[in-house]
């Protein structure tokens, strides 16, 4: 299973993984469309990204949400209804969505962050999970 792991304690806050995942999905650098959020808790940076769990894929009623063969959680656009259960679903509360988008959207692992990271605090794993 391939996830974005976050090395907090290297991690400045300077949400460059935030600008260029907005960028390359909404084509925006308007962090609330970015499917990586840093928050600062006292000075210490902690990265709320999809740890591809998958415990949202059962409960999609449009069967929607799948597992692709890297073991990474998507969202099947064409199938989604929008109804957003998914987003009050996650208890990582790491499935995002904006009003102005028919669906919800999260972290693919695509790694567009990992190389816009100048602290090389992000970094893309695989376990056999």
């Amino acid at each position: 299973m391939k996830f974005l792991a976050h090395k907090q304690e290297i991690c400045d806050g300077c949400r460059k993984c935030e600008e260029v995942c907005s960028q390359l999905y909404f084509k925006t650098t308007d962090r609330n469309y970015s499917a990586i959020r840093i928050n600062n808790n006292f000075n210490t940076y902690h990265a709320k990204k999809c740890t591809q769990c998958g415990e949202c894929i059962n409960m999609c009623t449009a069967n929607a949400i799948y597992r692709d063969r890297n073991g990474v959680v998507r969202i099947d656009k064409k199938l989604c209804v929008g109804c957003m259960g998914c987003v009050g679903f996650c208890t990582e509360l790491v499935m995002f969505y904006n009003d102005d988008q028919p669906t919800p959207f999260k972290c693919v692992a695509c790694g567009a962050c990992v190389k816009a990271c100048p602290k090389h605090a992000l970094e893309i794993l695989v376990s056999q999970a």
